[in-house]
């Protein structure tokens, strides 16, 4: 079979449905040593998928990923840590793919049985990406990015020395994202409030590394 036509039947695999990209990751996850660039544009058009169902937040994935980038090469990680971070930044929110979209684009504060739909995107998220057979644990940074090294996250209540460092830097970038940008229930809450929650709770929700570089990378380096 020619390269041509098995990329044509990888892209098949790729259905419309939730369980159908359950399959596809799955396939492509088979072929990532060979087509280690169809495969990142496949992670890219996933991830814009899902973001798609909730446009408030849309692109918010990519500068995530963006961010914890930055934050771990300022951290002085390995390339190959740096690239894993990124790349779970680019789908640590594909659970939301579970979530109602109705849910998602509220523009009232969520109930609490809300919230509780929408914190379980960690775990379906990780469902999704735990047979796939990255280089870096990206599976587990996804499960973690909602863990607090004080145990007061979720999905499991994790405590900082049971967390991926990678966790913890994508934990950062989130929160500093998520603060700045626009949402449904409230307008963005700007650079200066976020930098103060990530200073604020330096040790205590967030670890003490990850938010001394987030900070360094906008305050010293603009």
């Amino acid at each position: 079979m020619n390269k041509s036509l098995r990329r044509r039947r990888l892209f098949c695999d790729l259905h419309e449905t939730s369980s159908g990209y359950y399959e596809g990751i799955r396939v492509y996850s088979f072929c990532y040593p060979l087509y280690s660039g169809f495969w990142d544009a496949t992670i890219h058009a996933i991830s814009a998928t899902v973001e798609a169902r909730d446009p408030y937040t849309a692109g918010h994935q990519r500068r995530v990923a963006e961010l914890a980038r930055t934050i771990a090469t300022e951290m002085g990680m390995s390339q190959d840590r740096i690239d894993g971070v990124y790349t779970a930044g680019i789908v640590h929110d594909i659970g939301k793919i579970a979530v109602p979209s109705d849910i998602l684009s509220k523009p009232t504060k969520l109930r609490d049985t809300e919230f509780g739909l929408v914190k379980m995107h960690v775990e379906s998220g990780y469902k999704i990406l735990e047979k796939i057979d990255f280089p870096q644990p990206v599976a587990r940074m996804v499960l973690e990015h909602h863990e607090r090294i004080n145990g007061s996250g979720y999905p499991n209540g994790s405590t900082g020395d049971r967390l991926l460092i990678e966790s913890k830097i994508l934990a950062v970038a989130d929160v500093v994202e998520a603060m700045v940008s626009y949402r449904p229930y409230r307008s963005g809450l700007g650079i200066d409030a976020a930098l103060d929650e990530i200073k604020t709770n330096s040790g205590i929700l967030y670890d003490p590394h990850a938010a001394a570089a987030c900070i360094k990378i906008f305050k010293e380096k603009n």
